[in-house]
């Protein structure tokens, strides 16, 4: 997965929003307790922002250059569709810089 080292490439920043009990984030929840540690140790300069908010639901947000963002809900997505959801926002990040 040598994508998830060209976070910082792609992307200014990347924000996850999540509910911390509500059972549509729990995906969400444990993909940032078993992700968090190596996407921050590949991207050091990256803010990997964390969210928490009673009531709402999961989603994922990247700002590229010149203030674009882009994001996707993660209501009902395991974790493997969250990391794949992540790299589209990476591939949708290499795309604007062409």
């Amino acid at each position: 997965m040598a994508w998830r080292g060209q976070l910082s490439r792609s992307m200014k920043e990347l924000r996850i929003l999540l509910c911390q009990t509500s059972p549509s984030s729990s995906s969400t929840r444990s993909f940032v307790e078993r992700n968090y540690k190596e996407l921050k140790t590949l991207n050091p300069k990256l803010p990997i922002l964390i969210r928490e908010c009673s009531g709402i639901e999961p989603q994922l947000w990247a700002r590229y250059d010149m203030g674009v963002e882009k994001g996707i809900g993660l209501d009902g997505l395991n974790e493997a569709q969250i990391t794949k959801a992540l790299e589209d926002l990476v591939k949708a990040g290499e795309a604007l810089k062409r």
